[in-house]
């Protein structure tokens, strides 16, 4: 997830070296030996093939999206383990975007505009690949779930990006974000091929998400001027 200056005013700063987005994969988060900004061994070695492979950051983003297309593919085909470690390992792909941006000093509007676009398309890819395969095997409150968890999804991600264009602060609370979303997804994949653990958790995504969505609305509704009026 990339991470890029906010306006005054609205939010804390990303400048710090160990703060990071809430919509950064939980893992990547533990990655400090990573960090442009923590000298180590280890992180001048990786930022030197960084460097030699002239690779961009919103390169990282759209390989991290190739990657959940193919994640998706491989859900249609069942293959669920190995769609499980391709989503998985897509997310943390996704999750550097950030960190190499910093390196470079490439951060950019642009890049987080992609960077969230993309994410926002990588969730619709892989919940409808999803869902195509509960449609196929006519499991229709599963389908419902899956739809379910993509619109609260979008809308999670949209009532936290339409506050912070109002100037509203404090609207990314919530159990559903987009971390937590994935490492549901990821778990149910994984679990796809034993029974209906896939519908399950698809339920369980779709309730919290769309609790979430309705928590983050309240926030904003508490924040606003919309509580007085």
């Amino acid at each position: 997830m990339r991470r890029y200056p906010r306006p005054a005013g609205r939010g804390p700063s990303s400048g710090g070296p160990n703060r990071r987005r809430r919509g950064e994969f939980a893992i990547a988060t533990q990655l400090q030996e990573l960090d442009p900004d923590t000298p180590s061994g280890l992180s001048a070695a990786v930022w030197r093939l960084v460097d030699r492979s002239r690779i961009t950051p919103n390169t990282v983003t759209v390989i991290g999206f190739l990657g959940i297309c193919a994640a998706a593919v491989l859900t249609l085909e069942r293959q669920w383990v190995i769609a499980s470690l391709v989503f998985i390992a897509s997310g943390l792909v996704d999750s550097l975007d950030g960190l190499v941006a910093r390196h470079q000093g490439r951060v950019t509007a642009f890049g987080a505009f992609l960077d969230s676009t993309l994410d926002r398309l990588a969730e619709g890819v892989i919940l409808g690949a999803i869902g195509i395969t509960f449609a196929q095997e006519g499991q229709d409150w599963a389908l419902a779930a899956a739809f379910v968890a993509l619109t609260a999804s979008f809308l999670v991600s949209y009532a936290r990006a339409r506050a912070e264009g109002l100037g509203i602060p404090g609207s990314s609370g919530g159990l559903m974000g987009r971390p937590e979303r994935l490492v549901i997804v990821g778990a149910g994949l994984f679990l796809g091929g034993l029974g209906s653990l896939l519908a399950v958790m698809i339920g369980i995504l779709a309730g919290l998400s769309a609790i979430t969505a309705v928590h983050r609305v309240v926030l904003v509704w508490r924040a606003s001027d919309g509580r007085g009026a």
